[in-house]
């Protein structure tokens, strides 16, 4: 009984093994590993966290102290689309307050459901996206968007949700 139930477990995260082997099951490489999962999963599951802590023999504590250290770690899932805005100094001038005010309307979400119900977007605002000469700045996933207006983000997101529509 004790063989099936570990034949289970392993199954269920064979991503994690390949990851974590692909990093020669190296302590000091945690963050690349974690990196790799998040990147699979868009988030870091729990019990994620607490099998990679076993392969490395680290302890789990351990492994959520840098989860939570840094900020490129989420918790929690993640949808398809990750939208960044910033709303440090430069950008929040120029109208980046407007810009997710909308964007929290077209979506339906608020300050703390920052995920759509679908798993299709997630809204995070940032403090600097180290782009102030082109603000105010958005990034959805890698691309990045300068000098956004309210109807600019408004079309970019009707233009994922054609893209992905076609798709199905």
């Amino acid at each position: 009984m004790q063989a099936k139930k570990s034949m289970q477990v392993a199954r269920s995260f064979n991503k994690v093994v390949d990851i974590v082997n692909k990093y020669d099951a190296d302590p000091t490489k945690v963050i690349a590993i974690m990196q790799a999962v998040q990147e699979e999963y868009r988030y870091l599951p729990e019990e994620v966290l607490t099998y990679i802590a076993t392969m490395l023999d680290m302890s789990p504590a351990t492994i959520y102290g840098v989860a939570t250290f840094y900020s490129h770690f989420s918790l929690k899932p993640k949808g398809k689309y990750v939208i960044k805005i910033c709303d440090g100094t430069a950008c929040h001038v120029k109208g980046s307050g407007k810009l997710i005010d909308s964007l929290r309307s077209k979506l339906e979400l608020n300050e703390k459901e920052t995920t759509t119900a679908d798993m299709m977007f997630t809204l995070e605002t940032v403090s600097c996206l180290g782009a102030c000469g082109l603000a105010p700045v958005i990034v959805i996933n890698d691309d990045v968007h300068g000098q956004v207006s309210v109807k600019d983000c408004i079309k970019l997101i009707d233009d994922i949700l054609a893209k992905e529509s076609e798709n199905v």
